[in-house]
């Protein structure tokens, strides 16, 4: 909320939640219920002309500028190496908790993520896959109406209804490079997107 508010861009919106994150840190419960759940959280910013996918630990970061094509995010890292922008200390937190050795290639997810997965975290693993699989279907021709029949997807995980842990609500949003041309933006009414 605070990225939307204070910046302008998608870069800007970055900036405001990378400073933030340095300065505050993050935490909270991710679920109304007297057993705590708790994940880091992953945003995916864009504007008219540019969008990034940005991925926290706590108050590290990275951050990856998509030039083309579509991308997805399902509450887990995905970051590898492919870095644009990071925490000026990522490397070195990594380093010196045995995480990663200056010998291998970097990968953020593969640092900062746990190496026993949760059920919960693997469930987002999967979602994450068949998002992708999903955009892959419809590479050259996704369009809103595209993109909502894939936020109401159940059998992929994307949305969901049960278990106690609802989709909370999706959004879709149409950013014409024209500046001339409006932006349009779609919300859920309900917590569960198929509705």
């Amino acid at each position: 909320r605070l990225a939307l508010e204070r910046g302008s861009s998608a870069r800007e919106a970055l900036e405001v939640i990378t400073a933030l994150l340095e300065r505050h840190g993050q935490g909270g419960s991710c679920k109304e219920e007297p057993v705590p759940f708790v994940y880091h959280n992953t945003f995916l910013l864009a504007d008219r002309t540019e969008a990034w996918v940005l991925e926290t630990a706590g108050r590290y970061w990275a951050a990856q500028r998509i030039r083309e094509g579509s991308h997805n995010i399902s509450n887990q890292l995905s970051i590898g190496s492919d870095i644009t922008a990071e925490h000026p200390g990522l490397r070195e937190r990594a380093r010196s908790q045995g995480w990663w050795s200056e010998d291998e290639e970097f990968s953020f997810a593969r640092a900062f993520s746990l190496p026993e997965q949760p059920p919960r975290m693997q469930a987002a693993k999967e979602r994450l896959q068949a998002g992708r699989e999903l955009l892959r279907q419809h590479r050259g021709h996704i369009t809103a109406e595209t993109l909502m029949s894939i936020l109401r997807d159940k059998e992929s995980g994307i949305c969901v209804d049960a278990a106690g842990f609802r989709t909370a609500g999706s959004m879709v949003s149409v950013l014409p490079r024209d500046p001339a041309l409006p932006c349009v933006h779609f919300f859920t009414a309900t917590p569960d997107p198929s509705r």
